[in-house]
């Protein structure tokens, strides 16, 4: 069951510092420009209120999840996408061919993507159309249906308190703006993207589609998993974006995996992953986008890139890779994906990726919800 905006609050829930019309908008902007601290006090008189509800108050202040229609949980005006995994970088530079670009390792990578992509868990994806390269070396390219559609498992940064244009963010402050977490799918049309990229980097082979969990988790809830980054940075960042904090609230340790479910009826689990192994933290990717004077939004977010590790499965197979592409190297491949012949993701196919911390104190688990959307067939052209 989920908190209902339908009806005046308890009595023992009222909260004097908050302007309780923010939680029958349509989306969560009004309460996220509010203070950390009034959110907090939020969560902390939903958390003493929730064990003791009764039945009664449980019909009366919630609705059943089963009759739940999700939507964006925030209202959008700006979308960038990171490029942040060193395991990721690595990969997909070895299948061009190349090194890791220096510049990579002085700047978390970034580009601006589009808000109009942005999708809420459940709603379909449709394969894109674009422009790619004909079948060898010297074919002129065709306009086609994407043949190469693949996932990117990333989480997504809402932020709350705005940052005015002309001004640039102190990463000591950069936790007072961020509203909270969600799960994110930015789906990629490697064949479109093979051929767009050069030289101003990804457009239509991203902006078809990008899948985000309608549960934000808030900064304040994931107090308990903060923790040190497990990839040393070399050399070290540049003076702005070296963390001024204590190193064991750098990240967070959140568990994340992804698995596909086909057409067909079959199920691969393909990825395991954990957010503290990027090589750029949220908090170095966040003061990197504002340290321009762009300013940002209440309701902007980020998608920190994918979030690939070296973790091996019992078998020793590579099983933090977060998409398909990096599984092209045959050092990266699983062998249930080869033996079926799954490459790239086909209509009708699901692509479900899940989120969870363990709570130290308490001993509990706490979760995301589901980031899930199925792949439709292209329109006809």
């Amino acid at each position: 069951m989920v908190p209902s905006a339908r009806y005046k609050q308890p009595a023992h829930v009222v909260m004097e510092k908050v302007d309780t019309s923010s939680f029958s908008k349509p989306a969560l902007n009004v309460f996220a420009s509010t203070p950390q601290s009034t959110q907090a006090e939020v969560r902390a008189r939903l958390v003493r209120f929730l064990p003791s509800a009764s039945e009664a108050d449980k019909e009366k202040y919630f609705i059943r999840l089963s009759q739940v229609t999700n939507h964006l949980p925030m209202e959008t005006a700006n979308f960038s996408d990171f490029y942040c995994s060193l395991e990721h970088a690595r990969n997909c530079s070895e299948i061009m061919g190349l090194e890791v670009n220096p510049n990579w390792y002085y700047i978390p990578s970034v580009y601006n993507g589009r808000t109009s992509s942005l999708r809420v868990s459940g709603q379909p994806i449709r394969r894109p159309w674009g422009v790619i390269s004909g079948p060898g070396a010297s074919s002129q390219a065709t306009w086609s249906r994407s043949k190469r559609l693949d996932f990117e498992l990333e989480m997504g940064v809402f932020l709350a308190k705005p940052l005015p244009a002309g001004q640039i963010l102190d990463i000591r402050n950069a936790k007072e703006h961020v509203f909270g977490f969600v799960i994110l799918n930015d789906w990629s049309a490697r064949d479109i993207q093979g051929f767009e990229m050069a030289p101003l980097g990804p457009f239509h082979s991203k902006g078809f589609g990008t899948t985000i969990s309608p549960w934000i988790i808030t900064i304040e809830a994931l107090s308990p998993v903060e923790c040190p980054v497990s990839i040393p940075q070399s050399p070290p960042p540049l003076p702005h974006l070296a963390w001024k904090g204590d190193s064991s609230n750098a990240t967070w340790d959140i568990e994340l995996s992804a698995r596909i479910l086909t057409g067909k009826g079959k199920t691969y689990h393909v990825t395991s992953t954990n957010l503290k192994d990027l090589y750029w933290t949220p908090y170095q990717q966040l003061t990197h986008l504002a340290s321009a004077g762009e300013g940002l939004s209440t309701g902007d977010i980020f998608g920190t890139g994918t979030i690939s590790n070296d973790r091996l499965n019992g078998v020793g197979e590579k099983s933090g890779l977060a998409c398909l592409l990096e599984r092209i190297l045959p050092k990266n491949r699983l062998a249930c994906m080869e033996i079926d012949g799954l490459e790239y993701l086909e209509d009708g196919d699901e692509v479900v990726i899940e989120g969870w911390c363990f709570h130290p104190q308490s001993g509990t688990y706490f979760g995301f919800g589901e980031c899930r959307a199925a792949l439709v067939p292209a329109l006809d052209q």
